[in-house]
């Protein structure tokens, strides 16, 4: 049994659609258990009777918001959901624990509390992405905007572990995001990391990586820092619920276009489905000592439910210990 505490206070649609994310995880699989952390006016109550053996909840009064100070606020809110949720992973109690609240204090709450694992420089957001091929890992896409090169070159390395162990692709491709394929392109940052990645033997660096190689599969593993990181995952969920919403429209045009879309409809359905970011779950935040993932904020039940599903496979796959090996190592 996997147990997964879940913020029901972050998020744009919290707490409905984060609780029905975590009605829907419980349905889904039955090794896994869920603590609710939010509001006692908010939760009591809420526990179905169906899933009253695998689901509790754990009260917390206060609520960190976007707007606030993330150190601040998770050294001055103690009884937030966020801190809560975060010190049951680090007693033990929880397994993971996942979150569509501020980003800037589940970062922070991640490294203050739950720690790094000895070695890590600093912890990444590592969301799977939709490619052609199937999905690639970019790592960093948000949690460190001024990263070093040697950062950067960690996040190679944790990126490949993470593809290989939990994702089960053997040698994945590592590729460095820069503005074009020769190497004396790119900016400071990316310059210094080339020659660092081409000396690492234990990952299989295939050099640099152009932002439109990405949706193709061009590499398993996207390394960044974290300004681009953000740009280009956000640049990949607008430009996908646009095309999304295009198809859509061209579709039920006229008689003749709804009857063309009744005939592709599963085909259809199955492909628009591979290219949805949500379907994927959250970004767990790699490197900590606990399982840490931040879902997005606008998220609905759907990608709560998968993120829950996330941490499942992220603890039978014993992340955090391989990643811990692997820096006694380097």
């Amino acid at each position: 049994m996997v147990t997964v505490a879940l913020d029901t206070m972050g998020g744009d649609y919290s707490p409905d659609e984060i609780i029905k994310g975590a009605f829907d995880a419980l349905k889904k699989d039955k090794d896994i258990k869920i603590i609710l952390v939010g509001n006692k006016e908010v939760l009591e109550g809420r526990i179905n009777k169906e899933f009253s053996d695998r689901c509790e909840s754990v009260y917390s009064s206060e609520v960190i918001t976007n707007e606030e100070a993330p150190v601040a606020a998770v050294r001055a809110k103690k009884d937030s959901s966020i801190v809560v949720g975060m010190n049951l992973v680090k007693e033990g109690r929880a397994d993971g624990f996942v979150s569509a609240g501020s980003t800037g204090a589940v970062l922070v709450g991640g490294q203050l509390i739950v720690g790094r694992i000895k070695g890590v420089l600093r912890p990444a957001l590592a969301p799977l992405i939709p490619t052609e091929k199937g999905v690639s890992l970019l790592i960093d896409c948000g949690a460190n905007v001024d990263a070093r090169a040697d950062n950067l070159v960690q996040f190679a390395r944790i990126g490949s572990l993470y593809m290989e162990k939990v994702i089960g692709i053997k040698n994945p491709r590592v590729g460095l995001v820069n503005i074009g394929a020769e190497e004396e392109k790119g900016n400071a940052l990316v310059k210094e990391t080339m020659p660092l990645l081409k000396e690492c033997c234990d990952i299989n660096f295939i050099g640099s990586i152009e932002a439109r190689e990405i949706p193709k599969g061009g590499a398993d593993v996207i390394v960044c820092e974290a300004f681009v990181g953000n740009v280009i995952i956000k640049l990949y969920e607008g430009v996908g619920s646009t095309l999304l919403g295009k198809i859509k429209e061209a579709l039920t045009k006229s008689i003749f276009t709804k009857i063309g879309a009744m005939m592709i409809k599963s085909s259809l359905k199955a492909t628009l489905k591979s290219f949805d970011a949500s379907s994927y779950g959250g970004a767990p935040l790699l490197g900590l000592n606990g399982l840490i993932v931040k879902a997005h904020g606008n998220s609905k039940a759907n990608e709560i439910c998968n993120s829950i599903l996330q941490c499942k496979s992220f603890k039978e796959e014993a992340l955090s210990d391989i990643i811990r090996e692997k820096m006694k190592k380097n």
